[in-house]
């Protein structure tokens, strides 16, 4: 059995662009992670998908029961595929995915989704804490344009940041072409 799982994070409708926190190069992250996805299955490898929704009935995003907590189809959980429900940015905050991870012997942990800034970087810091070989496949992960001090900064650029930052001491940071071809 295959000690490798991939952490499907937040692939959900809310990211597209008639959802309510549309991504720059969503598309792109969701055909690459259909890719990465598809390859662990016929590995065998464990795939994990991860769903964020708020606690919140009121919310202006993430709305529990709307369309945009949904899972993108073209991402959609197989049968046998868990699906965890989380209500932070870390996906292992407060949610069963490390015992999971755990009852399956998982070593390696591949992380893909969105927002790179968000619950992608803090999914990989706690899967390298918690000891998981990391890897982030970076061109299946999106994220959006973010603003500090009055000063617009562009999603590539967080998005560069961020998986610099990652691949700097976390994990392996590589893109699709590379994962499958391993």
């Amino acid at each position: 059995m295959s000690k490798r799982a991939i952490v499907v994070v937040d692939l959900q409708n809310e990211y597209l662009p008639a959802g309510k926190l549309a991504l720059s190069g969503i598309d792109e992250a969701l055909n690459n992670a259909a890719r990465v996805i598809a390859h662990a299955r016929s590995e065998g490898d464990t795939v994990i998908n991860i769903r964020h929704e708020s606690t919140d009935p009121e919310a202006p995003f993430f709305t529990p029961g709307s369309d945009g907590v949904q899972i993108h189809e073209s991402v959609a959980p197989a049968q046998s595929d868990a699906v965890i429900v989380k209500n932070f940015p870390n996906a292992f905050l407060k949610t069963d995915l490390k015992q999971i991870l755990d009852g399956k012997g998982i070593q390696e942990v591949t992380i893909i989704g969105a927002m790179s800034h968000m619950c992608i970087d803090a999914t990989a810091r706690a899967a390298s804490d918690f000891g998981y070989k990391t890897t982030v496949v970076h061109d299946a992960c999106a994220t959006r344009d973010l603003e500090f001090l009055g000063q617009n900064v562009p999603a590539a650029q967080v998005h560069s940041a961020l998986m610099s930052a990652l691949a700097f001491a976390y994990a392996s940071v590589i893109s699709a072409d590379a994962y499958l071809a391993r």
